[in-house]
């Protein structure tokens, strides 16, 4: 099956845990997040939320929070019924001397990817900024 991936990492030099409370403080996001219009609901454990991106500005791409290991690892997927299309995007933080390797990581896969894979923006630049802004939030609080 084919997918299509974009990926961007760093590494932070603050706690796993502050990086963790600013990754899950949703209503946060537009500050640090240059792509975020906004974020809606609580990003916990089985909860849908809405995000928001200037990329597609005033929809809102509902997305389940489907992992949640807090200070190490998030998932959150949304997409098509039956899988026709899916997105899962991934926050992984594992540790490194003082602070830690983050990476962000989204991968887009399901029969309609041939025919909805043309209209996706490049994520790549969104993408580094997203980490760069955490970074930068995280290494300056």
């Amino acid at each position: 099956m084919a997918i299509k991936e974009f990926a961007a990492a760093a590494t932070i030099n603050a706690p796993a845990e502050k990086i963790w409370e600013i990754l899950t403080n949703g209503a946060a996001y537009p500050e640090w997040d240059p792509y975020c219009e906004k974020i809606e609901g609580e990003i916990a454990a089985g909860e849908t939320i809405r995000a928001f991106t200037k990329l597609s500005p005033g929809r809102a791409f509902p997305v389940k929070v489907a992992e949640f290991e807090p200070a190490a690892r998030m998932v959150w997927t949304g997409g098509m019924p039956l899988g026709l299309f899916r997105g899962e995007r991934s926050f992984t933080l594992t540790p490194a001397g003082k602070g830690v390797n983050f990476q962000l990581r989204e991968v887009f896969s399901g029969p309609m990817l041939f025919l909805i894979g043309r209209s996706l923006p490049d994520m790549t630049g969104p993408f580094q900024e997203f980490v760069a802004g955490l970074k930068a939030r995280a290494e300056a609080k």
